[in-house]
């Protein structure tokens, strides 16, 4: 899984890098918020992504805010990087978006429980979203007649919304995506169709 780090310290971005490489994580950097936010917008963002608080040009409220703010980008866990650990600092993180948080100096063992409860929660928004097109497919495949439907007794005809009568698979063919293929039931054969047959047999 491919983890984005924003940091403009040279020596931390390149520990983060060193630590998460060896975690197995696929490692994007970035040296300053604008160039983080830049990559947040691409189509291969990222799923997780290391901010640190403090940087040029923009910081990693800034980036929280402007990711939370923008409807067209593609879900992603944020964790906050700082040396700030106050309540008030931790509020505010999270109320710009961040998912998470970590205080420098981060502990190692900290910071690699954060980054799998994040992962966990990649994992399920992906599998979430791929539950959700399979129903809109579903959906979109399935149009359900609902409601009640008078039909005649004698003929079987259905008496539509405009208080026509019309034959039951003209009625359910506009109203659903339904086709239909006929045939002769095993009753109308002998009733019916057999006699025809008969009917037209020639005279000995």
């Amino acid at each position: 899984m491919q983890v984005l780090v924003a940091e403009d310290e040279p020596v931390s971005r390149r520990i983060l890098q060193s630590i998460l490489t060896k975690w197995e994580y696929d490692v994007v950097l970035a040296c300053d918020g604008v160039e983080a936010w830049e990559i947040i917008q691409r189509e291969d963002v990222p799923s997780l992504v290391i901010l640190d608080w403090m940087m040029p040009k923009m910081d990693g409220i800034e980036v929280c805010q402007k990711v939370r703010g923008s409807t067209h980008l593609k879900p992603i866990y944020i964790i906050l990087l700082t040396s700030k650990d106050r309540t008030e600092d931790l509020v505010l993180g999270l109320k710009a978006g961040a998912d998470d948080y970590i205080a420098k100096p981060f502990d190692v063992r900290e910071l690699h429980a954060r980054l799998q409860v994040g992962r966990r929660m990649v994992e399920l928004q992906r599998a979430l979203a791929d539950r959700v097109k399979e129903l809109e497919v579903a959906l979109s495949n399935v149009k359900q007649l609902q409601g009640l439907l008078p039909i005649c007794c004698y003929c079987k005809k259905v008496r539509n919304d405009q208080n026509y009568w019309e034959q039951v698979e003209q009625y359910i063919t506009g109203h659903s995506e339904i086709q239909f293929s006929h045939g002769v039931c095993p009753d109308c054969y002998q009733k019916i169709v057999k006699l025809e047959f008969e009917k037209l047999k020639p005279l000995e």
